[in-house]
Order: C-alpha cells, then structure tokens, then sequence
C-alpha cells in the first residue's frame, strides 16, 4: 500500500523524537518482540505502520498490526506487546493523544450525533485510503516544520473527521462530550487516581459519577474491562512502580504509600502485574533508563 510505505519512511526519520509544534504527535519504532507490560493509556488514536502488538485489557485480547488504527477513549490499565519487530522490520507506530476540544468542535460543526449506549473504552479497526491519507499528510510536517503551526490544526482536524465518520465514530464521539456517559466514568477514573491511596468504595465512586451503584459498576467495566477496585489496584501499583524507579525508595515504604497495609500483600500484587518482585522489577528497569541514550 503506498500511502503505508511513505508513511513508514518518513516515520522512521522520527521515530522517538517529539517535535515541539506537534506536541501530542509520536512515533514508536522498537526492534524487538517484547514480554507483555503493564501500562497507562491516555486517550489517543494509534496508528501501526510495521510490525504487530497484542494488547490485553481486561478480559479482552486485541491483536492488530500494520494498517490498523486502534482508538482509546479513556485512561485505560493495559497490558500492551510487541508481537511483531525484528532489527530488519522494527515495529513502527504513530500515536497522537486526543484533544476532547478538536473533537467537540467538529461535531457542532457536523451537527451532533446521538450518543450511543455504554461500550468499551477502546477500538481498533482496519484504517481507510482517506484515513491513511490523512496521516500520510499529518506526519508528512514533522519535515516542514515551519508549515505546522497553520497545517497542523487543519490536518488534525481532517484526521478527527475521518475517525469520526468511520468504524470507530462512536467511540471517539463519547470523548467529546461534557455529559456523555463515558465523561461520567472517566470523572470517576480522575477522582480515583487523585486518592488511589486511601480506602475507597464503589458508592464513592458512583456518587462522583452520579449514577446509581449497579450502574456505575456495569457502565466502568464496559469501558475499562475492570471493576473499580481492580483499577484502584492497578493504579495504585503503576505509581508505586514509578516511586520505585524515579525516587529509588524502599519497597516497603512504597507500599505504605501507596495505600497497602501489608507489605506482603503488596509485594505478591505487584509480582502479579509486573511479573517480579518491586525492588528486582524497579532494578531491571532502572537498567534499561540508564543504558538509553
């Protein structure tokens, strides 16, 4: 596919350099398969140009690679692996975090759809030619920078449309939306990651939802593919993760930190998502930031 093919050699020119006109446009090239990881999603659309990944979210297995475009609405926990990479084809992919305001304005502009009913959080599905065009033409600046402050908007604009008018429409139209009822989840997601530490219960959380509890419940596991309190979990583990390795703390104190009484508990739950115990995970990773240019 051509549009593909130049996408990937101007791309490969970019891959892990952020360009600050195109603060929210990256591209990731890794030369390897990797172990599944634990991570964060901010909202963002992902396009894969080489390569394959698996992401795992929830119960749910998502296996796409070149051509496809995955959507993800919400500040999703995930486990995310490259499948496919190898030093001669790396895995390459495009990411540009969502903007809600871009989106909300085109939908005035195009004059509102309905909302739909209570769905995942997240999508991927095969990009079109005009799709592919868009990006083509979006990613394409990064080499004339000095057209990106006037093109830039107009080109992210047309890729919000294409999205908008295409499989996954209804997924992105929910991130716009100040009273849609992913907004509702997403505010409760907020609340959790501002008070991870503390003990907190699901009628807290529907409350700064303002739904009902049976509700709130069946609408965030739709979307995140967790129930609260397993996202309170994963939550409250990626910060301790990120103590570990930036403030180089003691594991235990860590734990405490972050909301658990016992350290045991604490270690066994971290080996759990992160596949080893909090002081020899924080080390290998400690490793790999200090062996990167």
């Amino acid at each position: 596919m051509i549009e593909l093919a130049e996408l990937r050699a101007t791309a490969f020119r970019h891959a892990g350099s952020i360009h600050p006109a195109l603060p929210r446009l990256r591209v990731y090239r890794l030369d390897q398969q990797t172990e599944p990881a634990a991570l964060v999603y901010d909202p963002v659309v992902c396009l894969v140009l080489q390569g394959a990944k698996r992401t795992f979210i929830g119960n749910q297995v998502l296996e796409y690679g070149a051509g496809a475009c995955i959507i993800v609405a919400a500040e999703l926990t995930a486990m995310g692996q490259i499948s496919e990479a190898s030093p001669a084809e790396p895995y390459l992919a495009v990411n540009l975090n969502l903007d809600p305001a871009v989106i909300s304005s085109l939908l005035l502009d195009m004059g509102g759809m309905a909302e739909p009913t209570a769905a995942p959080g997240f999508g991927v599905s095969q990009a079109s030619p005009a799709l592919l065009d868009t990006w083509r033409r979006l990613v394409d600046l990064l080499d004339r920078p000095e057209e990106i402050r006037v093109m830039g908007p107009n080109l992210e604009h047309e890729l919000m449309f294409r999205l908008l008018t295409g499989p996954q429409g209804a997924l992105l139209r929910q991130i716009a939306g100040s009273d849609s009822r992913l907004s509702h989840i997403r505010r409760s997601m907020a609340w959790v990651r501002q008070h991870f530490a503390e003990h907190l219960s699901v009628e807290a959380m529907a409350t700064v939802a303002g739904m009902s509890v049976s509700v709130f419940h069946r609408r965030f596991k739709a979307v995140t593919g967790l129930s609260p309190l397993q996202y309170q979990k994963h939550i409250r583990l990626h910060e301790a993760r990120r103590r570990l390795v930036i403030e180089h703390a003691e594991a235990g104190t860590v734990g405490y930190a972050v909301g658990y009484e016992s350290a045991s508990q604490f270690s066994r739950e971290y080996k759990r998502l992160f596949g080893a115990p909090p002081r020899r995970d924080a080390d290998a990773l400690q490793t790999i930031v200090d062996a990167s240019p």
